[in-house]
């Protein structure tokens, strides 16, 4: 069985120079993991986070290391404006996350939304339409691996829960087939204060996606405090470790799938500038699979 965590980085603000600090960019992602690793993966990120907050080393309860979150708007804020050595720890953090997601087989995966500027952005469906999207990558790889598996999401309110089940439940249960058949059950939600794996999910998309996309696809922007070339360290130290946990395959037309996926509304550039170059046409990964066979329900219009 494998788990996969889910939060986002964003909103639906308008990205627009009167709203400066409206985010550039909507990221939703995170990561699977095999159900065998969980425990572990857990004590790891539990351990790096006394590292990076000694403070938690002399915690008396479990529960106090467990509910502390490091947030991955504060990691962005200490490469934006902090100082020599807030920046380096931000980014052994992010290495570090790195290490942990790498040591325990566990694989990325996102939609990654980049606005237009003065354009409406309907949050309402775009989040729904990415949760739909993560599960065919998530189904891929269940096929793949031969495995089940549930997501759980990070809650949010239950109107905007609501619409994320519903998108799942009706390819499980509509006429002609279930096309989610590894996914045992629609997503359930979580909160990060009580799920540790969550807060993983957190940090990877909050300090880690979510700069390297306003930097890869706005760095000509000058008005948004989001855009900005502190965060180039971040893709070019970690993008080809990112790019090495994503899990990629082919559909039933032969197109690359998974992964990593930007949708650029603002110039259409492709996903490879999330890993700080493009990727080759023919690179080979040890997690692209070929094309399922008929009937496997993976394929997704992107």
């Amino acid at each position: 069985m494998h788990l996969c965590y889910i939060d986002e980085a964003g909103n639906g603000q308008t990205f627009e120079p009167a709203r400066p600090d409206a985010p550039p960019v909507l990221v939703v992602g995170g990561f699977t993991v095999p159900r065998a690793h969980v425990k572990a993966l857990t004590w790891d990120f539990l351990n790096v986070k006394k590292h990076y907050r000694p403070e938690l080393q002399r915690a008396e309860r479990l529960s106090d290391v467990i509910q502390h979150e490091i947030k991955g708007s504060d990691v962005r804020k200490n490469l934006r404006a902090g100082n020599r050595n807030w920046r380096r720890a931000a980014m052994g953090l992010v290495s570090s996350l790195l290490d942990i997601l790498e040591r325990h087989d566990a694989r990325v995966l996102a939609r990654v939304w980049i606005k237009e500027e003065g354009r409406a952005f309907n949050e309402s469906g775009v989040y729904p339409a990415s949760v739909a999207a993560l599960h065919e990558t998530f189904q891929a790889q269940l096929a793949f691996e031969h495995s089940r598996g549930m997501m759980v999401l990070d809650s949010r309110t239950k109107v905007k829960n609501a619409p994320n089940v519903h998108c799942v439940t009706t390819r499980k249960y509509r006429s002609g087939g279930d096309s989610l058949r590894g996914v045992i059950e629609s997503p359930v939600f979580g909160h990060s204060d009580t799920h540790t794996l969550l807060q993983v999910a957190d940090l990877l998309v909050s300090s880690l996606l979510f700069p390297v996309a306003c930097h890869a696809y706005l760095s000509d922007v000058e008005w948004n405090v989001h855009c900005d070339d502190a965060y180039r360290p971040l893709s070019e130290q970690f993008g080809e470790r990112l790019k090495k946990l994503q899990f990629r395959y082919r559909d039933a037309g032969g197109k690359w799938r998974g992964g990593i996926v930007v949708s650029d509304r603002r110039t259409q550039r492709p996903s490879s500038l999330m890993f700080g170059r493009p990727l080759e046409p023919d690179a080979v990964s040890p997690r692209l699979i070929p094309s399922p066979s008929p009937g496997d329900g993976l394929s997704l219009p992107q």
